[in-house]
């Protein structure tokens, strides 16, 4: 019988019952022996020791199960809003989804949200209902909540009896009941004219199987959403929800004998142990003690191949499309990274919305500080998106945060991988700096200003939102040294390099985007003849150095504003804490752009500082009897009024020519 493969994300709000789920679907498949408690920490994914303390999900865990002749590795995402990025990274390398749904909470802010990444990836997905056994669960509303507030067409597959009680069961819907049938074909003939005229030439009766078949094509196209419903405490519906993993949604498809395309969604590293990086294969075939490229620019053997399989991680010659694998040998990859084999290119790491937030984080004991550095270089390793920063002057470490738990996750970390006690200041936004006007630069070669062997000049000016910093180039070609940079293009390359790196620190500290930067003078000789005639001649570093000088010096004169993170918050309450909301939305500095009550819900569309939504998220609970959801979303940057805040640099400023000669030396 041929194997098939299907890698399969669980996602939910947080403390919805995704792992307690996970842990019964490999109870039914005969994993393990015993369903493991979030409550008590003994569950198989959550491995972290905050994870089992908290009985949250933090870090994406793969575990592997068996239903039939199908393979399904199972990827068990966070839940927790801070996490965002790590189930984006778990998302990029499914085949479907199981959205877990509480059927007492029900539809929550960050269910919306992960609904909404399924849909803009084109993710078929099923609803598991869960916690029919609870007291208060609500199956009915629950159902028609996913449908109106998460913007999908579902279709029931089974009935809950026994609701509220431990006794609770789940029957599934006869494909053959004709009330069953009338509700599927009103649904499905809308998207298929062949099911549409099989209905007309049966006289309203289609065979099951037509049904079937077409309810499973149209969950695969993720143009309807299959709801199954049970309970993952008591094991009710669990057999169902089995077989419509099985049976609707797709198993992994790629052309095993295409080029090497893989991507890696999960890096971990144990304290002195190697690195290991987690991928799923979308075409081709990895070996073993293959040779690959991967990210950028990197490039390394595999020197250690397994599968995640039932019951432990299994050694393999070889993984193909389709299929999950953990490799070590390549010991620079990242999170994100593309992998290829050595004829192929790479390519770019995944784009994840950049986390808004930082805090600076100190160890109990400062003889730590360089043990601390290196540990959060290594936890940057499985998680990029930390971008730990280092200030020398004040000898302060900073991390990029998406939210207050993150802190605690890092500080637990640090204590028990790494035995680092550490303490964090207040969380402070990530501002950016855009230039106001057009400014201009140059450095001659020899001039008493100028310690580099080059010329150069660099105009500054603004560009449209978003658009990060582009180069120009405006100058002689003769001018360029070829002998350095080969060609002109080569010569624009680097240079666009030089200049992104000296943007990362503008006049205020904060990094340079949404400008263009033209080079306006270039040269190497000079009047008295050749370089050989004049002094040294020139290297890639002055070239390098001169780039910072000469880009704060334009800068300076087109002036910059920096401008703060903010996001578009959607606020769903009860309608009688309008007020309380709208008063704490003003002192907020939020901008209201809609306020529509819907029964007994307001729903508010609102775009306000970063900072502030974090406050605002901690304060909804008291001004709204705990029954407020808040969704937000990155929605760019805008100017800060008052006195602009700064940033320390991590080194020294090229506007104060002294120091930083000082210090290149």
């Amino acid at each position: 019988m041929l194997q098939r493969t299907l890698n399969l994300g669980i996602l939910a709000h947080v403390d919805a019952g995704k792992t307690t789920l996970t842990e019964r679907l490999l109870h039914a498949a005969g994993v393990i022996d015993e369903v493991g408690s979030v409550d008590d920490g003994t569950t198989q994914t959550d491995t972290l020791l905050l994870e089992r303390q908290r009985g949250i999900t933090i870090r994406s865990a793969v575990v592997s199960f068996a239903i039939g002749d199908l393979t399904v590795n199972l990827i068990d995402t966070p839940g927790h809003p801070d996490f965002i990025a790590e189930v984006e990274r778990a998302l990029s390398v499914l085949d479907g989804a199981v959205l877990v749904v509480s059927a007492v909470e029900g539809v929550q802010s960050q269910t919306r949200i992960l609904m909404r990444a399924l849909q803009r990836l084109v993710i078929p997905a099923l609803v598991f209902v869960n916690k029919t056994d609870r007291t208060g669960a609500d199956v009915e509303a629950t159902i028609q909540a996913v449908a109106e507030r998460l913007g999908v067409i579902t279709i029931p597959t089974s009935v809950a009896h026994g609701v509220g009680t431990r006794e609770t069961s789940t029957v599934p819907h006869r494909m053959d009941d004709v009330g069953y049938q009338a509700l599927l074909l009103e649904t499905l003939t809308v998207r298929s004219d062949q099911l549409l005229s099989a209905y007309v030439e049966g006289g309203a009766r289609v065979p099951a199987g037509s049904l079937h078949g077409e309810l499973a094509k149209q969950t695969r196209d993720a143009a309807v959403t299959p709801v199954f419903v049970g309970s993952a405490i008591t094991g009710a519906g669990i057999d169902l929800l089995m077989a419509g993993i099985a049976e609707l949604l797709p198993a992994s498809s790629g052309d095993p004998d295409g080029p090497l395309a893989a991507r890696v969604f999960k890096v971990e590293r144990a304290v002195g142990t190697p690195k290991l990086a987690y991928l799923r294969v979308f075409s081709g075939t990895l070996h073993a003690r293959d040779r690959v490229r991967f990210g950028q620019a990197g490039e390394g053997r595999v020197t250690a191949l397994s599968v995640v399989a039932p019951h432990e991680s299994a050694p393999r010659s070889m993984v193909s499309a389709g299929e999950v694998a953990k490799i070590g040998g390549l010991d620079t990859v990242r999170v994100g990274d593309l992998i290829s084999d050595v004829g192929g290119h790479a390519g770019d790491e995944a784009q994840f919305a950049p986390p808004m937030l930082e805090a600076i984080v100190a160890p109990a004991d400062a003889a730590d500080r360089s043990q601390l550095w290196i540990a959060l270089r290594e936890l940057e390793d499985q998680d990029p998106l930390i971008a730990v920063r280092r200030d020398e002057a004040r000898h302060a470490i900073s991390v990029s945060l998406y939210g207050e738990v993150q802190k605690e996750v890092v500080a637990a970390t640090l204590e028990s991988e790494y035995s680092l006690r550490v303490t964090f200041e207040e969380t402070t936004p990530i501002c950016i700096e855009r230039p106001l006007g057009t400014g201009e630069a140059v450095e001659y070669l020899n001039a008493t200003t100028n310690p580099f062997a080059a010329t150069l000049g660099l105009r500054v000016e603004p560009t449209t939102i978003d658009s990060g910093v582009s180069l120009r180039l405006d100058v002689a070609h003769d001018g360029v040294p070829l002998h350095l940079f080969r060609s002109v293009e080569g010569f624009a390359v680097a240079m666009h390099g030089y200049v992104n790196e000296a943007a990362q620190e503008g006049l205020f500290g904060w990094r340079v985007t949404d400008c263009a930067v033209t080079v306006t003078a270039c040269g190497y000789g000079g009047s008295d003849g050749p370089p050989s005639r004049r002094g040294p001649a020139p290297t890639f570093k002055d070239f390098q150095r001169l780039t910072a000088v000469v880009l704060m010096g334009a800068l300076e004169r087109a002036r910059s504003i920096v401008c703060q993170p903010i996001v578009r918050s959607r606020l769903e309450i009860p309608a009688g804490s309008t007020g309380a909301l709208t008063a704490a939305l003003s002192r907020a500095g939020a901008t209201v752009h809609t306020s529509i009550t819907l029964g007994r819900f307001t729903v508010i569309e609102a775009t306000l500082p970063v900072i502030h939504a974090n406050d605002l998220q901690r304060q909804l609970p008291r001004l709204t009897s705990g029954e407020g959801v808040l969704e937000s979303t990155p929605a760019g940057y805008t100017p800060v009024t008052g006195t602009p805040p700064t940033r320390p640099r991590t080194s020294a400023s090229p506007l104060n020519l002294k120091e930083y000669l000082a210090s290149l030396s």
